[in-house]
């Protein structure tokens, strides 16, 4: 085969592949819909997508609101722009409520009022009408060890109003949850350098 019936070849396969790939977007008929999405799974990442998602919103110029249940008073890189980019365009809402992880703080009534105290502000983040990406930070750990009634979460997200998007992450999301969501990841564990001693390093981990 010569390069021209190479190329013709090509040509005819993609005009066949966009044909399909035009009809299938053809067929979707809601244009705008708030979202609840889950990152869950026991491989690196979930955090960071959704911290990638809301720097994607941000660029739209919308307002974002981060609620972070569990992992304590950490300076992460994220929170350290987000909360920059909060202070200088009013566009980021920035709470971490948690008091450290459960294994750490080995007191569950203090992990429960830590849990109701994040999930109190979301819900007023949730009110915030001019919030359209509230991301939930850890919320399935607090779901997982029952610091929160599971019910009364998917009620509230259930009831969120039509353009609220919501993004909750942790391992060991619930099945209810995943069963309301409308986008569910799960991040695989495939290989992780902490197997091999490396400990968690700034710009990486944090």
């Amino acid at each position: 085969m010569n390069d021209d019936d190479e190329a013709r070849r090509h040509r005819l396969k993609m005009e066949k592949r966009k044909a399909v790939q035009d009809a299938e977007v053809a067929g979707k008929t809601v244009a705008r819909k708030g979202l609840l999405m889950v990152h869950t799974g026991a491989g690196k990442g979930k955090s960071t997508a959704a911290f990638g998602l809301a720097l994607r919103a941000l660029g739209h110029g919308w307002k974002i609101g981060v609620v972070q249940f569990g992992k304590g008073q950490w300076r992460t890189g994220e929170r350290n722009m987000l909360e920059k980019l909060g202070q200088e365009f009013g566009q980021v809402a920035w709470h971490t409520l948690g008091e450290g992880f459960t294994w750490e703080t080995q007191d569950r009534a203090r992990d429960e009022a830590a849990a109701r105290r994040a999930w109190e502000k979301a819900r007023e983040l949730m009110d915030d009408r001019e919030i359209r990406l509230l991301v939930l930070d850890e919320l399935n750990i607090s779901l997982r060890y029952e610091h929160l009634p599971l019910d009364e979460v998917l009620g509230a997200l259930a009831a969120r109003r039509d353009d609220l998007n919501v993004v909750v992450t942790g391992r060991n999301a619930k099945p209810e949850l995943i069963a309301a969501a409308d986008l569910v990841t799960e991040m695989t564990l495939v290989k992780h350098h902490f197997g091999a001693g490396v400990k968690a390093q700034e710009g990486i981990e944090f």
